[in-house]
C-alpha cells in the first residue's frame, strides 16, 4: 500500500477532545451550524454594493464575514454540504464556521442535474475546491496589487493575509478597499497533501445537531402564512380507474376548502392537516373503482422476467470444471422512514415548489410540462427530506402539490404522503435475474465466465411530465406508461455486471420493458444484485476448486488496491483459511471506477432457526480522504441497508395490488438485529476521489449471503434469505 495509510476504526475527531460527552460534542458541533435555509432566498435578492462579491459562480464572499458556496447537488443525509465546506475551507485557509451552502434553487443554483452516481465529491466537490483555490489566489493577487509587492511573498492563515514586510489584512478588507473595481486575474493551484490542515481529519458535521435535537430542518417542517393542507386519494391498485365518486360529503366537512377531481386524480384541501385526513377517508368511501388483474402471478415473477428478456429456462448445473447458476433479487423499496412531502404555491401565473427531490432542474422541466407552463414560470427550491439515495416519492409529491396549488391559487399548499402512499406508489428498485456460467482450468483458475442479466429499468426519474405519477391519473393521461421514451442505456442493469477479476468474461444485458411494477433508481442501481451474484458465484467456484474464498479472489486480481482492501478486511476480521464455517466475504469496485470495498461477515443461528449477522468488518479505499468519519458513516449505513435487503426486504403483490403497504408487510432490519460494524480505511493523499455512496451495498450483501450459505451448508440463490420471516 505505497503512498497510503490505514485508518483504524475510531480516530480522534478533529477539534474534539477524547472522551468528550455526547452533550459536549453536540455543543461543540453546534458552534459549526453554518447554514439557515430561508425559503425563497435567491442570490439576486441579497446583493447591493459591498453586501457580497462573487469570486466565481461557486464562491461568494459577503460583508458579514461569511463565504457562501453555490452548488447544484443536494444534501440528503450523506454529508455533502459538510464535505464541500471542508474542501473550500482548506483551500481558502478559513475556518469552517464561516461557510454557508446556499439552497439549491432553480432561481440561483448551478444546474447539476441529479444528485446521483456517487459523483458528488469528484464532480461538485472538486469544482468547489478548484474555485476556492482560485479565489485564494485572486485575494493574494489583490493584496499584492495594493501593497505593490509580489504575491509569492504573501502567506494567509484563517483569512488573514500577511507579508514579510509586516503588512496585514483580511479578505473582507481587501474587497472593501477594492471598492467594486475589477479583481486581478489569477490561477490557483490545489494544496499539496503535506500542507493540509483540515483534509483527512474527522471534522464534526454541522448539520447533525439540529437533526438530532428535532429542529425544523426538513420540508415536512415548513410552515408558511395561510398555508393549506392537502392529501391525494390514490387508486386502490396500479391499474385501477375511477368509475364514480361522491365528493359532496367530503366537501362539506369542517375546514375543507376544496375537493378536486381530474380523471382518477382526487385530492382534498383543508385548513388543517387532520381535517384533510378525515375528509380523505370520507372521499375514499364514496368512490367506486374498476380494478383489472394485470400483474403476473407473484410465484412466477422471475420466470416472467426471463421470458420478457428472452432468457431460456435452464436447470442449474455443475460438474468438475463447470458451473451454471441463476440468482434472483426481488423488487425492493426505498422505504424512506419519513413519507414524501412538498409545498407549492401558485400565484400570478408562477409556481414555486419546495421539495426534497434529488434534481430540482429536471423536476422544474417536468412540472412545467405537467402544468403547461413555461419553465421560467416554475421555481423549485430544495429542502431536505427523508433521504433515499435514489428516486423515491419526492418528485411525485411535488407534482401532486403543484397540481393542487394551481387549482386553488394564491395560498401555499402542503401535500403530505401517508405511509401507505409511500410504500404503495414509490418507484421500486427493480427485480433482477442474473445467470452466470463459468469454467475452471486444470489449475483451478477461472478460464471462462459469462454473465447474463435481465432487469427492468433503474431510471425513470423525471424527464418530462410522463415520468410523474399524477401524469397517469389525470385525464387525458399524459403518457401510456412510465417507460415512455426509455432507452436501453437507462436500464442500469449492467452496473457492476462485469467482474473486476482477471478473467475472460462476456456480459449481456437485457432490458425488461414490460415490467409488472414501476421501478427506478435505488441505491447502487444494478450493482447490488450483480455483485451479489458475482461474489456468490466466486464462492461456489472456489468450493469447486477446493480453494479458500479469500485466496481464490486474490489469485484472480491484478489490481493491488483491490488486493489491499481484501487483505485488510480479512486481517481485521480474523479470517482463518479453511476454518471459516460461518464466515462470508464480498468484494467489488463500484462500477469498475469507484471505491474499492471488501466486506467480511459472521453469521450465527438464532433459537428460531433463522440466521443472524452479528459482526461485519469492511475495508475501503476511496482515494484521498476528506473526512474519515463521514466516509465511515456512508459505509456503515450502506452495510446495514444491504443486510436488511439481503435478509428481509421484498415488495409483495397479488394479481391486482401491492400488498406491502406498511412495516408489517414490508419488514426491514430492526436496530436490535443490526450487526456490529467496523470500517477500516486506506487513505491515499493526493489521489482522485472515488465514488463511495453506493459502493458498500454489493460487497456487504454478498458477504452476508456467503456467510449464511456456509453456516447452513447449502445456498439460497434467491433473495431475501428470510422469506416471510422464516430462516
Amino acid at each position: 500500500m505505497s503512498n497510503a495509510s490505514v485508518s483504524g476504526q475510531e480516530p480522534p475527531v478533529a477539534g474534539v477532545a477524547p472522551g468528550l460527552s455526547r452533550r459536549a460534542f453536540l455543543n461543540a458541533a453546534g458552534a459549526l451550524v453554518v447554514w439557515v435555509v430561508t425559503p425563497g432566498c435567491a442570490r439576486t435578492q441579497e446583493r447591493s454594493d459591498w453586501t457580497s462579491r462573487a469570486l466565481s459562480d461557486r464562491i461568494e464572499l459577503r460583508s458579514d464575514g461569511t463565504v457562501h458556496l453555490h452548488i447544484g447537488r443536494i444534501e440528503m443525509g450523506q454529508g455533502l454540504y459538510a464535505g464541500v465546506m471542508q474542501l473550500a475551507a482548506e483551500e481558502l485557509d478559513l475556518p469552517m464556521a464561516r461557510f454557508r451552502v446556499a439552497p439549491v434553487d432553480t432561481a440561483s443554483a448551478p444546474d447539476e442535474n441529479f444528485t446521483d452516481a456517487s459523483a458528488s465529491m469528484r464532480r461538485t466537490g472538486m469544482a468547489v475546491r478548484r474555485a476556492a483555490a482560485t479565489a485564494r489566489a485572486v485575494m493574494l493577487a489583490l493584496a499584492a496589487r495594493q501593497w505593490r509587492i509580489g504575491a509569492a511573498s504573501l502567506r494567509v492563515e484563517n483569512g488573514i493575509v500577511r507579508s514579510a514586510a509586516g503588512h496585514r489584512t483580511d479578505y473582507w478588507r481587501l474587497l472593501a478597499e477594492a471598492n467594486g473595481k475589477a479583481l486581478p486575474a489569477a490561477r490557483g493551484s490545489l494544496k499539496a497533501p503535506e500542507a493540509y490542515r483540515l483534509l483527512g481529519r474527522s471534522v464534526p458535521r454541522p448539520d447533525l445537531p439540529a437533526k438530532v435535537t428535532g429542529a425544523a430542518v426538513f420540508v415536512q417542517d415548513l410552515r408558511l402564512p395561510g398555508m393549506l393542507h392537502a392529501r391525494v386519494l390514490r387508486p386502490p391498485s396500479l391499474a385501477a380507474s375511477l368509475e364514480a365518486s361522491d365528493t359532496q360529503a367530503a366537501a362539506t366537512m369542517p375546514g375543507v376548502v376544496r375537493v378536486l377531481r381530474n380523471g382518477s386524480f382526487l385530492a382534498v384541501v383543508a385548513q388543517r392537516e387532520e381535517q384533510a385526513i378525515a375528509a380523505l377517508e370520507v372521499l375514499r368511501a364514496g368512490c367506486r373503482w374498476h380494478e383489472p388483474a394485470t400483474l403476473p402471478d407473484p410465484a412466477g415473477l422471475y420466470a416472467y422476467l426471463r421470458s420478457e428478456a428472452g432468457l431460456p429456462e435452464i436447470v442449474p448445473s455443475s460438474g468438475d470444471r463447470r458451473l451454471t447458476a441463476t440468482y434472483e433479487v426481488p423488487y425492493r423499496m426505498h422505504a424512506s422512514i419519513g413519507p414524501s412531502c412538498a409545498v407549492a404555491q401558485f400565484e400570478d401565473g408562477r409556481l414555486t415548489v419546495w421539495t426534497h427531490a434529488q434534481g430540482v432542474y429536471p423536476l422544474r422541466a417536468s412540472l412545467a410540462s405537467l402544468l403547461d407552463l413555461p419553465r421560467r414560470a416554475v421555481r423549485c427550491i430544495h429542502l431536505e427530506g427523508a433521504g433515499c439515495y435514489g428516486h423515491n416519492g419526492a418528485d411525485d409529491a411535488a407534482a401532486d402539490a403543484a397540481l393542487i396549488a394551481q387549482a386553488v391559487q394564491g395560498a401555499a399548499v402542503r401535500l403530505q404522503w401517508s405511509r401507505e402512499d409511500e410504500h404503495g406508489w414509490e418507484p421500486y428498485g427493480p427485480a433482477m435475474v442474473m445467470r452466470l456460467s463459468g469454467t475452471l482450468d486444470a489449475q483451478g483458475r477461472i478460464s471462462a465466465w459469462h454473465h447474463a442479466v435481465a432487469s427492468p429499468t433503474h431510471s425513470s426519474r423525471p424527464g418530462g411530465a410522463a415520468r410523474l405519477l399524477a401524469a397517469r391519473h389525470v385525464e387525458p393521461a399524459i403518457a401510456p406508461s412510465f417507460l415512455h421514451g426509455l432507452t436501453t442505456w437507462a436500464g442500469g442493469g449492467r452496473y457492476n455486471a462485469r467482474p473486476y477479476y482477471r478473467v475472460l468474461a462476456s456480459v449481456e444485458s437485457h432490458l425488461v420493458r414490460r415490467a409488472p411494477l414501476r421501478s427506478s433508481a435505488l441505491r447502487s442501481l444494478g450493482a447490488y444484485a450483480n455483485v451479489f451474484a458475482i461474489e456468490s458465484f466466486m464462492d461456489e467456484l472456489a468450493e469447486q476448486a477446493g480453494a479458500d474464498p479469500l485466496q481464490f479472489r486474490l489469485a484472480h486480481l491484478d489490481d493491488t488496491r483491490a488486493a489491499d482492501v481484501l487483505r485488510l478486511a480479512a486481517l481485521r476480521f480474523g479470517w482463518e483459511q479453511g476454518r471459516a464455517q460461518s464466515h462470508g466475504i464480498g468484494f467489488a469496485r463500484l462500477n469498475g471506477y469507484g471505491a474499492y470495498i471488501a466486506v467480511c461477515a459472521h453469521a450465527t443461528v438464532e433459537s428460531d432457526g433463522r440466521a443472524r449477522i452479528t459482526r461485519i468488518v469492511a475495508a475501503a479505499d476511496c482515494g484521498e480522504l476528506i473526512n474519515p468519519d463521514a466516509v465511515r458513516n456512508q459505509i456503515e449505513g450502506g452495510i446495514v441497508q444491504a443486510v436488511s435487503w439481503t435478509l428481509y426486504e421484498q415488495v409483495r403483490f397479488d394479481r391486482t395490488r401491492i400488498t406491502s403497504t406498511d412495516w408489517s408487510s414490508y419488514p426491514i432490519l430492526r436496530i436490535t438485529e443490526a450487526p456490529g460494524v467496523e470500517v477500516h480505511l486506506i487513505d491515499r493523499p493526493g489521489a482522485d476521489y472515488l465514488g463511495l455512496g453506493e459502493a458498500a451495498q454489493g460487497p456487504a450483501g454478498a458477504a452476508v449471503a456467503n456467510a449464511v450459505a456456509r453456516l447452513r451448508g447449502h445456498r439460497h440463490r434467491t433473495l431475501p434469505l428470510h422469506v416471510g420471516g422464516a430462516g
